[in-house]
């Protein structure tokens, strides 16, 4: 049995975002409630109280709060 691999129906963009703000990541797969590991550089983000993850469906979703220039 062969797995169909999970591919990216939509990828992020780039976003513009505000310092002190909440900014919003969103991408789109070809699978619904896949496993998405989100990383910044080679290290793997962690939810905290400045990274908030979501997924519903096909979409995945990262918030940014507190934004600063080091989350580029």
């Amino acid at each position: 049995v062969l797995a169909v691999p999970v591919l990216f129906k939509q990828a992020l963009e780039n976003t513009e975002m505000e310092e002190g703000k909440s900014v919003s990541l969103r991408c789109e797969l070809t699978k619904a409630d896949a496993t998405v590991v989100w990383k910044k550089g080679e290290a793997t983000l962690q939810a905290s109280s400045k990274y908030e993850m979501k997924q519903k469906g096909t979409v995945a979703e990262l918030v940014i709060h507190n934004a600063e220039p080091e989350d580029a």
